[in-house]
């Protein structure tokens, strides 16, 4: 898997352009190796990951030990639809390849939104629906998307400046970046 996706993972992280001093999540980080890559790109930046899977987090967590220990990166097991930090906690966020196993993606972008400040930057790195994806992916596991519906589920979770471009590393394959509107808040009463 880290093979077969790496080109996309290194684009997506080229995208997400993280800087030093900024705190990132990344949403399944699976194996680790781009929280990795991204801690190289960005030394005094602060990385934190949810994974669903118990097994990538013990996965993960060596390959991250120098940097847990370091203070650096920071772990977690559980689902994206209730991520486990405060509201407008992080700077940037990316996922790749993960949309796909979300039954209701509105409900974590709505959670990426929440947990990015002001003009956060979201980077999703995803197979966009075609014959090929879904004649190669069982449909029981994967729920493919076009492009206009994941924009559609952008912006409806607090989205901005949405864009969507072709990944070098494969024909139906697309880097996607967002920008985090301000937090709605409720209207007094």
């Amino acid at each position: 898997m880290a093979r077969e996706t790496s080109k996309l993972n290194r684009q997506v992280l080229d995208a997400l352009a993280p800087a030093d001093g900024e705190r990132v999540l990344e949403i399944g980080f699976g194996h680790g190796r781009t929280i990795v890559d991204a801690a190289r790109l960005a030394p005094t930046a602060r990385f934190a990951g949810i994974d669903i899977s118990p097994d990538a987090k013990r996965v993960a967590a060596r390959r991250c030990r120098d940097l847990i220990e370091a203070g650096r990166v920071e772990l977690r097991s559980g689902d994206a639809a209730t991520l486990p930090w405060d509201t407008e906690s992080f700077d940037a966020a990316y996922s790749v390849h993960t949309i796909y196993f979300w039954p209701e993606p509105a409900t974590q972008l709505a959670e990426a939104r929440r947990i990015l400040r002001r003009g956060g930057r979201l980077v999703l790195g995803l197979r966009e629906r075609s014959d090929e994806a879904i004649a190669r992916f069982p449909a029981s596991t994967y729920r493919f998307y076009s492009n206009d519906e994941v924009a559609g589920l952008l912006a409806a979770a607090g989205f901005a400046a949405i864009e969507t471009r072709h990944a070098t590393s494969g024909g139906d394959l697309r880097i996607v970046t967002a920008l985090a509107l301000g937090m709605r808040t409720a209207s007094p009463a």
